[in-house]
């Protein structure tokens, strides 16, 4: 079978990574667009989800990529229209959507995706192997990068539930919770706001692991230049870095993997088998991170930002 999928909209990440992705991966199409300001070449294009179901009456399934603050509502009346969700992440604007839409897609027998590409960077499966039997001392997270750049002209990231400089941040903390074996929690957060904006553009957060272990972590969006994404693990007998994202491993200040990004490839091949198996794959762990740091965050006025 075939998966004939349809995408809701097309912005800068949907054609960036979903269309090349989707085109090169076996047992799914797509054969439907909808965007109120842009078109897809070779498809069907719709002004909205609502307009695609009605016109596409064998539709599968339906990947959504708009702003968080409007997925829930475009993935709930998918999922009533018996359809297979995709969902960018973040999956939701608040871990409650995401909970209400895990009960659905179970109700109606359809397949949930909450996509958290980051995990599937070249070199996090053999970081996760190599952190299974080590006890951890220490973890340092710095996921630096240029807003300008990454999200030019999207005004919605900045305003409430669009997340800010969490929209990349996340992405370090999915990584983290699929390597870290055991639970983790938020112990305090500064988050920088600046007088223009509703959701900041850095923060720093401490945490730690279930045995103690602490984890620092600094997101800022500010970053000109090379962009840095790095996690550093200090484990009693050994130290490892994942830097480009989870794409390059150093064990001990040896590199022993460096591959290139293919994150969305295997997302949708895993999305594939989640529809040919009836599965459901809807984790809210780094999304609970966020949210914990919203709500015992200090929030710091920073000067006005134009993007």
């Amino acid at each position: 079978m075939t998966i004939r999928a349809g995408l809701v909209g097309l912005g800068k990440i949907a054609r960036d990574q979903h269309l090349p992705a989707i085109a090169q991966v076996d047992g799914i199409d797509l054969v439907a667009v909808a965007s109120r300001n842009a078109q897809g070449d070779g498809v069907n294009n719709y002004p909205d989800l609502g307009a695609m179901l009605a016109g596409e009456s064998q539709l599968d399934a339906v990947i959504l990529c708009q702003p968080p603050q409007v997925r829930y509502a475009a993935a709930r009346q998918a999922l009533l229209a018996g359809k297979h969700v995709f969902l960018e992440k973040p999956p939701g604007a608040t871990v409650s959507e995401v909970d209400a839409l895990t009960a659905l897609a179970k109700a109606q027998g359809v397949t949930l995706y909450a996509s958290w590409h980051s995990r599937y960077a070249a070199a996090v499966a053999q970081a996760k192997a190599w952190m299974a039997d080590r006890t951890v001392e220490r973890i340092s997270i710095q996921w630096r990068e240029d807003v300008r750049h990454w999200h030019p002209g999207q005004p919605w990231i900045w305003e409430a539930g669009g997340f800010g400089v969490f929209d990349p941040g996340i992405n370090a903390l999915s990584i983290l919770t699929e390597i870290v074996a055991e639970p983790i929690t938020v112990l305090s957060a500064d988050l920088e706001v600046p007088s223009n904006k509703q959701a900041p553009i850095g923060a720093t957060l401490s945490m730690a692991t279930a045995s103690g272990a602490p984890i620092d972590t600094v997101f800022d969006w500010r970053q000109t230049g090379p962009q840095t994404w790095d996690i550093a693990v200090e484990a009693k007998n050994g130290s490892l870095l994942l830097s480009e994202g989870g794409n390059t491993l150093r064990l001990d200040g040896e590199v022993q993997m460096k591959a290139p990004d293919e994150e969305y490839p295997t997302m949708y091949r895993r999305f594939v088998d989640l529809v040919a198996a009836g599965a459901i794959d809807a984790d809210t762990a780094p999304l609970r991170l966020v949210a914990d740091a919203f709500l015992c965050g200090r929030h710091c006025p920073t000067a006005a930002f134009e993007d």
